[in-house]
């Protein structure tokens, strides 16, 4: 068993790798719109170690758990209706405190702070601290307050057309996809897979083999006669016989061809030879690598997809874990080498990609659907609304992980392992 400060250790700078994947997509992405992100940070909300962009602010925090990108203009909820008339005023006072911009729209200090954090978070007003703020555009926009609210949310997310939105919220998945899939392929093709060949590492005690005399080194060229070109053969070959009868089996030994009859045992109701077999690196085509990694995608929404049926939700839970589980994982794959590791980060990339297709709000297919539902219903849903969904979405989403943390804590603690 890992000890507890490497699986912590491994666990934050992989989930930090996985972060830095999935939020680089969105911030790529937003970007690419011309829209302005504040922040790119690996942790959580909090105190953090900063460096200053030109537009954005880049850094850790205190808790390097998650991480996420501040893009102005996301807080959810319809416009308020004083908005133009609010960044009117400030762009020809030049500056101005929210008791000031509460006078002159006759509105209470609370709606003011609301309208000027609102402008701030577009990137229209600079604060100066936490009651006043400077104009960033030239007096002389505000003659045309509409106009001038336009150009303030032509670079935020607010202003982006419904297919620009759902490409940002899609690209932290997209990108974790296609990381996984380059990793994969590069492992396959360039590094290869451990497969089981027919040369022979051990012998199972009292088997047929054992009793036939095969030893370790051994390499199995034929059964009745027919000649195996790899490990999957040799299973085909022996699977079409029961326990208990008699094969031939042709094997070089020294140099020397030989031959055994040798009686199946059986091992669960299935007959084997008895012989644990020794692994070897192969190196896929590209092609091979390219559809195998695909092929990943498949079995990772399978397990998904099981947690929605009572009739696999066991065997969906039995093969997946919890951040206790993956740390353990992590670390013992850190053990066995960097393609181990990039093998497991890759595979953490796919599953971190898809999980967050859902349509479960807070996770990215769930904005994309609120996304959907706005552009349907033609108007954004209320702020209240779109909140509660979220909190919704979050507490379930954090039922399911307890139930997980619970699960790897009996499969790792009292079992041990």
């Amino acid at each position: 068993m890992v000890s507890a400060l490497s699986a912590v250790f491994w666990f934050i700078v992989t989930f930090s790798i996985l972060v830095i994947i999935h939020e680089g997509g969105h911030f790529a992405t937003a970007r690419a719109f011309g829209v302005h992100v504040h922040e790119f940070m690996i942790g959580l909300p909090g105190p953090a170690v900063r460096v200053h962009g030109k537009q954005t602010d880049y850094g850790i925090t205190a808790i390097p758990l998650g991480g996420y990108v501040r893009i102005a203009g996301m807080e959810p909820g319809p416009e308020d209706e004083l908005l133009g008339s609010a960044l009117a005023f400030v762009t020809t006072a030049r500056r101005a405190t929210v008791h000031q911009l509460a006078e002159a729209l006759d509105v209470d200090m609370t709606r003011a702070d609301a309208l000027l954090a609102t402008l701030a978070d577009w990137n229209a007003v600079t604060a100066v601290d936490e009651d006043t703020f400077e104009a960033k555009f030239p007096a002389e926009s505000a003659e045309d307050p509409v106009a001038l609210l336009d150009l303030a949310r032509s670079t935020t997310y607010a202003g982006l057309p419904t297919w620009k939105r759902i490409v940002v919220l899609s690209a932290g998945v997209v990108m974790n996809i296609l990381a996984a899939i380059l990793v994969f392929v590069v492992l396959l093709s360039a590094y290869g897979v451990w497969s089981p060949t027919l040369t022979i590492d051990s012998i199972v005690k009292g088997s047929g083999a054992a009793a036939a005399g095969l030893a370790h080194g051994d390499t199995i060229t034929a059964i009745d006669g027919r000649a195996l070109k790899d490990w999957d053969a040799l299973l085909a070959t022996i699977s079409a016989h029961k326990p208990g009868q008699t094969v031939t089996v042709t094997y070089t030994h020294d140099g020397t061809t030989k031959t055994a009859a040798i009686k199946l045992m059986n091992s669960g109701g299935q007959p084997k030879v008895g012989i644990m077999v020794e692994q070897a690196r192969v190196r896929q085509p590209l092609g091979t690598a390219f559809s195998d990694s695909f092929s990943y995608i498949g079995q990772v929404m399978k397990v998904i997809a099981g947690f929605f049926r009572p009739s696999t939700f066991k065997s969906s839970l039995s093969q997946s874990s919890s951040v206790i589980g993956v740390s353990i994982v992590v670390s013992e794959e850190v053990k066995q080498g960097p393609a181990n590791y990039a093998f497991i980060v890759a595979a953490l990339s796919l599953s971190l990609g898809l999980v967050n297709i859902l349509p479960i709000p807070p996770l990215d297919g769930g904005k994309v659907a609120i996304e959907i539902a706005q552009r349907i219903w033609g108007r954004p849903l209320s702020r209240n609304f779109s909140i509660g969904l979220s909190a919704a979405g979050t507490v379930l989403l954090f039922a399911f992980i307890g139930y997980l943390m619970y699960a790897d804590v009996v499969r790792y603690v009292v079992k041990g392992g």
